[in-house]
């Protein structure tokens, strides 16, 4: 009875860690892609407390679909870009009640010592797209949802488009007077102020006018000039507006990336990080027959001219490991 019970536990422990529920897993990641056990896309990155944590869609590979399949997101963090640390899966579609699936692109940021993780899920209810937010009291969670129902609805935004996945791809960034702002869109793009709980609008949803905008808008600031980078056509290539003010005008300057190989999306995040900046983005460098469907995170690092604009990042095998 001892045996079989010894037994039960270890086939329950097993099951455990079939599951998804594994404990931290640690490795060095020497090229590109950086992430080669698992198909991870649209990265987000955050900088808190001298380590970085990359938030990617987990891309399944059940062949012979040739869809993306995203049920989870992932969390990794590294304190040298180098030496990297999966976690157990902080998050997934289902812990939202009102959404049905489809973990797509997502952002966490931190306010007053919480994190709040925006993103793009399969609405249960109402047509399309939307956006959630979840919370959690560090970095790697467990997060849960912030409000009971989502932040951006389709319903919201048909005035401009009338498509059911324009309302995807969430970015926030906060500014230096404390106002926070959601960005998102796809075919266009949006933003609305944020309430300092992070979890309500502060006004009005604003269109914004960028040239050949496709989706996966990102934010960052480099002294006094604010970038806003995003997907361009289809595949996609990064292209990049600058601008004084954080509600615009956006002057386009160009291309950033280029195609990233065997993917036809691309979806950056850009983040400083001990004095150096960097890019992060996914590529479909694994041979799968999945193709684009099944993506992996890369990092190369990304360098600025004396103007302030930005050099054309140049996508490698290495990575950043000899950086």
């Amino acid at each position: 009875m001892k045996t079989l019970k010894s037994l039960s536990v270890l086939l329950l422990l097993i099951a455990h860690n079939l599951s998804g529920a594994i404990q931290d897993t640690t490795f060095r990641a020497d090229s590109n892609p950086v992430f080669k056990h698992k198909y991870t896309a649209d990265p987000a990155a955050l900088v808190y407390k001298d380590k970085v944590y990359i938030y990617a869609g987990h891309d399944e590979c059940p062949p012979p679909e040739n869809r993306y399949v995203i049920n989870e997101w992932l969390v990794f963090s590294s304190d040298d870009m180098v030496n990297w640390t999966e976690h157990p899966v902080p998050l997934k579609p289902t812990d939202f009640k009102w959404a049905k699936g489809e973990a797509w692109a997502s952002q966490v940021i931190e306010r007053n010592g919480k994190f709040y993780w925006y993103v793009t899920v399969q609405h249960g209810s109402i047509h399309g797209k939307s956006i959630g937010v979840a919370v959690a009291d560090n970095p790697l969670g467990p997060f849960v949802d912030a409000r009971g129902s989502a932040i951006i609805t389709n319903d919201m935004t048909t005035e401009y488009t009338k498509i059911s996945w324009e309302d995807i791809d969430p970015t926030v960034w906060i500014d230096d007077n404390g106002q926070a702002y959601l960005f998102w869109g796809n075919t266009q793009c949006y933003y609305a102020k944020l309430k300092e709980n992070m979890i309500e609008l502060d006004g009005p949803i604003v269109p914004v006018h960028l040239p050949d905008f496709t989706e996966a808008p990102w934010i960052h600031k480099y002294n006094d000039w604010y970038y806003l980078s995003y997907a361009q056509f289809f595949p996609e290539k990064i292209g990049y507006s600058m601008s004084r003010s954080i509600e615009g005008p956006w002057e386009y300057k160009g291309i950033l990336n280029e195609i990233a190989g065997n993917s036809n999306t691309n979806h950056q995040s850009i983040i400083e990080f001990k004095d150096k900046w960097y890019f992060i983005y996914h590529n479909g460098a694994i041979p799968t027959q999945g193709g684009s469907f099944r993506r992996s995170v890369c990092i190369d690092r990304l360098y600025y001219n004396a103007d302030g604009t930005m050099k054309r990042i140049q996508m490698t095998s290495e990575g950043v490991s000899r950086n």
